[in-house]
């Protein structure tokens, strides 16, 4: 018998800066709200952000800040019918995913982008 298709918040919020805000928002979660710093792989710093990580990245080109956030399933596959049917757009062209990463992008309405990733719990 075939498990519901399930979704939930994932571990990780991105905040993708223009290069001219990059220093000033790293040093507003570093220094104002003294976020712990817990990864720095440049161009991105990543925070401890309660149960999640916050991710700050440098993107070049961009005008002004985005946000963009980070869904698990139990179901991949299932996920990508159900987004297609929903009528959300698959924006795989955003941004290269690394080989083997069971993953795809979309936007929602409000044209915010999300990583719809298999949650590693459920991978068998």
């Amino acid at each position: 018998m075939t498990q519901p298709l399930r979704f939930s918040g994932g571990r990780n919020i991105a905040l993708k800066v223009p290069p001219h805000q990059f220093e000033a928002t790293v040093a507003f979660y570093r220094d104002v709200l003294a976020l712990r710093q817990v990864d720095k792989q440049l161009p991105s710093v990543a925070f401890e952000f309660g149960a999640c990580q916050l991710w700050i990245d440098k993107v070049p080109g961009l005008s002004q800040a985005e946000t963009w956030l980070e869904v698990v399933t139990n179901d991949l596959e299932a996920a990508a019918g159900h987004m297609q049917a929903a009528g959300m757009a698959r924006r795989d062209e955003i941004e290269p995913l690394p080989e083997g990463f069971a993953a795809f992008w979309i936007s929602n309405p409000a044209q915010i982008i999300h990583l719809i990733c298999q949650d590693e719990a459920t991978v068998g």
